[in-house]
Parts: structure tokens; C-alpha cells; sequence
């Protein structure tokens, strides 16, 4: 069993930081604004030769009211009840504050062992803090410099007496195949048993962490009713029905001239790059609101990605004739997106529990469209039929003769069709082969790719 370090500490004194320097690469947000993480993001850590689960944590504030910082609290309690070590943060440069005392105090009381560091320790501007975090009672602080990577050595004396033994070469796993989002893993076998990545995307404020604390059955995602809650994006694996799969909750993405902060920016470029290394991506619109501007946005961004996509239709229960409502927003999608015409359209209402059943249903459908594969005998048996019932139209005069077709892809399916003249095929019949495909070999729920070329012509000059 992996062990668990949670890095803790007030807003704003560098815990992101180390968080990324042991996770080996940028996965948090990092921003000199305070309160920058607001979610309990994990990943897998190392530092040396000791490896271990990351759990970085919202800044500490001292507040138990409704508020957003009071619900920031509670998940950072609940990744301390997680965690089996504790990485207590504070900030050398300016010492120890009231906030560090107080926080101080609930550690002793988790009663878990608790490695205290002095972050910002680099030059002589934090000795000064250094000395003052003895007071706290927690040990001997361990000077560190998260940015430059300073002090990494001491923090491995302290925190190794707390974890397993390193591996043996006999027994490493350095070389197994990790289920990360984006990482393309070689062998079919591979291919299947990774989980299958969820990007759960819209607009702000349309209910993407309420959907993800839903399907988990908790309340993993900090949710309220204020808009642009979800800063970073934050992958949670999770099963349904025996299937691995890695939920990804992302920010709200407002309408580019909106988007002016720097640190909205940094959120969106997380949800891009979650879009990119998606499966199937879940679009959340509120039902009474779907299918604005910006939603038709998002889908083609999806569809340009190559990703498979599902229309969600969330806070079902608050509309008030659902069943006209539907057909008007089956018809919207189809007629405003329609390269992304056959995408699923599903209704729930993520705080009942209403329709999660049928949104997973949808998920494992699109999954499977994007992922097909068609014989190449069966191809070119439907390639044969449908230029019969409908051959392409003729360009100067001049006939188009499709002759082969073969699928080159799967994720999405991508499909290749050698003819002649093949750079003067109109664009209207190619989407209607397309559209023909999807029919024929049912790949309603994927974008479908075809690229059309010219074969070699044995007599041509140069061809010889």
C-alpha cells in the first residue's frame, strides 16, 4: 500500500510548489496570489529513492462558517484524516504567524507524525523564521527551498524513517505501465486496461463538480454556489461496474474576451490540456441555459480534438415541461453543432442521484464508438455499394473513382479512401461518406475522420 503525504499549510506559502517538485512535473497551479488551490489534488511522488502518493491541500484558514474558505477547511481536514504523513509548510521569510500556531495545534491533535518545513529558506531573509518555528513544538524545522529545489536532502532524512523500505531492482516498478491521463501506453492489452479518461467540462457554475462528487458517491470537489469554484484541473480515479476510470474535473471556460486574469488563464489552459488527453469528454449545461454560444464552442472544440463527447443536461429537475424541453434540445444540438451530430444527450440531476445510470451508459457507448475498428473487407464491400447508390459527381468533366478504403486509427476512428483525383473531391460528398460511415458501421457517438488520396499512377512521369 502506497503511504500518503499531505503538504499543509497556510495560503500562500509555497505548497503547490513542492508539490509539483516531488510529483516531477507542473501539475498544480502556481500563482503568487493567495488561495490559488482551492481542491485536494493526488499524484504519485518521489524523492530519491522513496516513492509515495502526493496530496496537496487548500491554504488553512481559521473559519467554520459556510463560507468558500470554510469549505476549503474541510477538505483540507479531510486530507489530513487521509494522509499517513504530514508535511506541515510555513513560510520562513515571514515566520510564524497566529494562523501557523493555530494550525499547529489541530496537527498535534491528529496525532499523526508531522515533518515541519521552513519553505522560502534560500539566502539568509528566512533564518529569522527558521528560529521562530521552533516554538511551534513540532519538531526541528527543515530549511527548504521548494522553487530551487534546496534542502531536499534533509526533507529525505525525515520523511524516510515514516515510509516502506525502497524496492530492490528485483522488484521495481519503475518500468510498469502507468495509467496516466495523456500517456499513450504501447500493446492492445495495455490499451484496454487503463482507465478510461473523463474530461467533465462547460461553462462556470453549470454543476461539474456536483456531476464528479455524485458518481463518486462523496464529497470529494469543493461545489457552491459561486461561480469559478474549480481552479485546477483534478483527476480522481474511481470504478463503475468493474471498469477503471479517471474522472477529471476542470474549470469553467468563459468566452475568450472574458478571460483577462492570469490565473483564469492558467485554469483554462489545465482544461484544454484536459480536453486533449480526454476519452470521452462530459459537456455540463444547465438545462434552462444549454446550448449557448459558448457551449457551441466548447462541442467543436471537442470534435476538432478528436474527442468523444456527451451532452449532459444537468439540474433536470428544475425544469419545468422536461419532455418538450428534451426534444427542443435534441433538435439545437443537432441543427447548431452538427459535426457533432450523434453525440449523446443525456438529462440528470446530480444532487437526486437522477440519470447518473444512463450518463455512465452513454459514456461506455461513446468509449466504444471511438475506440472501433472495421474490417477492411467490409469497408470496401460498403465503399463498392454506396458510390453505386451515389457516385461521386463528376469535376471538368471529369470522373472521381473511388477504388480502395481502409480505417488507418482507432481513438478516433480515422479512415483513408484512395481514388483518383482525389484533390478536387467536393467537401459535400466526403461528409456524405462520413455521414454514410457513422450509419452503416454505427459510430453515432466519435468524430470520424476520412482522408481522401490519390493512388499512384504507375505510368505517370517520375512514378516509374
Amino acid at each position: 500500500m502506497t503511504i500518503k503525504l499531505a503538504i499543509v499549510g497556510r495560503p500562500n506559502v509555497g505548497k503547490s510548489t513542492l508539490f509539483n517538485r516531488l510529483a516531477g512535473k507542473k501539475l498544480a497551479i502556481v500563482d503568487d496570489t493567495p488561495g490559488v488551490t482551492r481542491d485536494r489534488r493526488e499524484a504519485r511522488g518521489r524523492l530519491g529513492d522513496l516513492d509515495f502518493t502526493l496530496i496537496d491541500t487548500a491554504g488553512f484558514e481559521d473559519t467554520t462558517d459556510a463560507s468558500l474558505e470554510a469549505r476549503m477547511r474541510a477538505q483540507t481536514e479531510a486530507a489530513i484524516a487521509d494522509a499517513d504523513v504530514i508535511l506541515f509548510m510555513i513560510d520562513a521569510r515571514v515566520g510564524v504567524t497566529p494562523a501557523d500556531e493555530g494550525f499547529a495545534s489541530l496537527l498535534r491533535r491528529a496525532d499523526k507524525p508531522v515533518v515541519l518545513v521552513a519553505n522560502k529558506a534560500e539566502g539568509r531573509a528566512g533564518d529569522t523564521g527558521i528560529i521562530e518555528a521552533f516554538s511551534l513544538g513540532m519538531g526541528e524545522p527543515i530549511p527548504l527551498s521548494a522553487e530551487h529545489g534546496e534542502g531536499l536532502a534533509e526533507l529525505y532524512a525525515m520523511i524516510a524513517p515514516h515510509l516502506p523500505a525502497p524496492r530492490t531492482e528485483g522488484d521495481s516498478e519503475d518500468n510498469a505501465p502507468c495509467a496516466v491521463a495523456g500517456a499513450d501506453i504501447a500493446g492492445e492489452e495495455e490499451q484496454e486496461n487503463r482507465p478510461i479518461n473523463i474530461a467533465v467540462i462547460g461553462r462556470p457554475n453549470a454543476g461539474k463538480s456536483t456531476l464528479v462528487n455524485a458518481l463518486l458517491g462523496e464529497d470529494r470537489l469543493l461545489v457552491g454556489p459561486e461561480a469559478g469554484i474549480t481552479r485546477d484541473a483534478i483527476a480522481v480515479d474511481w470504478e463503475w461496474q468493474g471498469r477503471k476510470y479517471r474522472l477529471v474535473d476542470t474549470a469553467g471556460m468563459r468566452r475568450r474576451a472574458k478571460v483577462q486574469a492570469k490565473l483564469e488563464k492558467l485554469s483554462v489552459g489545465e482544461t484544454l490540456h484536459a480536453i486533449r488527453f480526454a476519452d470521452v469528454c462530459l459537456l455540463v449545461m444547465d438545462a434552462n441555459e444549454a446550448f449557448e454560444k459558448q457551449d457551441l464552442v466548447i462541442a467543436d472544440l471537442v470534435e476538432r480534438e478528436g474527442r468523444a463527447l456527451v451532452y449532459v443536461l444537468a439540474k433536470w429537475d428544475q425544469v419545468e415541461d422536461p419532455r418538450a424541453h428534451l426534444e427542443e434540445m435534441k433538435l439545437v444540438a443537432r441543427e447548431s453543432v452538427p459535426q457533432t451530430r450523434g453525440a449523446p444527450l443525456v438529462t440528470i440531476a446530480a444532487q437526486a442521484g437522477i440519470g447518473l445510470d444512463r450518463l455512465m451508459k452513454a459514456v461506455a457507448t461513446a468509449h466504444r464508438d471511438w475506440s472501433a475498428r472495421v474490417k477492411t473487407s467490409d469497408l470496401n464491400q460498403w465503399l463498392h455499394a454506396v458510390v453505386q447508390r451515389h457516385p461521386p459527381p463528376a469535376v471538368s468533366g471529369k470522373r472521381i473513382k473511388p477504388r480502395y478504403m481502409a480505417q488507418m486509427k482507432t481513438r478516433p476512428p480515422t479512415f483513408v479512401l484512395l481514388c483518383s483525383r482525389a484533390e478536387e473531391m467536393p467537401e459535400s460528398y466526403k461528409r456524405y461518406l462520413v455521414n454514410a460511415l457513422r450509419e452503416a458501421f454505427e459510430l453515432n457517438a466519435t468524430p470520424v475522420r476520412l482522408v481522401v488520396k490519390s493512388g499512384k499512377n504507375p505510368f505517370a512521369e517520375g512514378e516509374r
